[in-house]
């Protein structure tokens, strides 16, 4: 094998690739790290800036960050209490790096792929398991 077969083979067996992997899987925690990126926020300016994210969305993804380590959370002793969210070192890293990657991808070929999704014929519904073949023999 050689030596990238040999990391590829490595990468897939790393559940440290599984971990990054997971950010992207819910839709929000992207979009909740780039809104973060021009500095602290409070959950309620978070959610207007964003637009579209469901408050318990929200909710989940703030949840999911901070226990990545990519976000921290400052609580200030005031009343009423007032809580911000920022970026912590490490979920800008992920900000400055891959999704400003992925960033200057969708600008340059964001077009395209919406155009190919577009231009996709429609999946067929799968068929109900009660309506598969054993149903429809059964009923001669």
């Amino acid at each position: 094998m050689s030596g990238n077969q040999d990391h590829r083979a490595e990468l897939v067996a790393d559940c440290q690739v599984r971990a990054v992997t997971d950010l992207f899987a819910h839709m929000w925690d992207p979009v909740v790290l780039v809104a973060l990126h021009s500095g602290h926020r409070r959950r309620g300016d978070l959610r207007a800036d964003i637009g579209g994210v469901s408050d318990k969305a929200l909710t989940e993804a703030l949840h999911r960050l901070l226990g990545h380590g990519l976000i921290e959370r400052h609580r200030f002793a005031q009343a009423p209490p007032r809580v911000e969210y920022g970026l912590t070192r490490l979920g800008a890293s992920l900000v400055d790096g891959p999704l400003k990657a992925m960033g200057e991808w969708i600008l340059d070929h964001g077009g395209d792929l919406l155009a190919a999704q577009d231009a996709a014929p429609t999946p067929r519904a799968a068929v109900p398991p009660d309506r598969g073949l054993s149903s429809r023999l059964d009923q001669k």
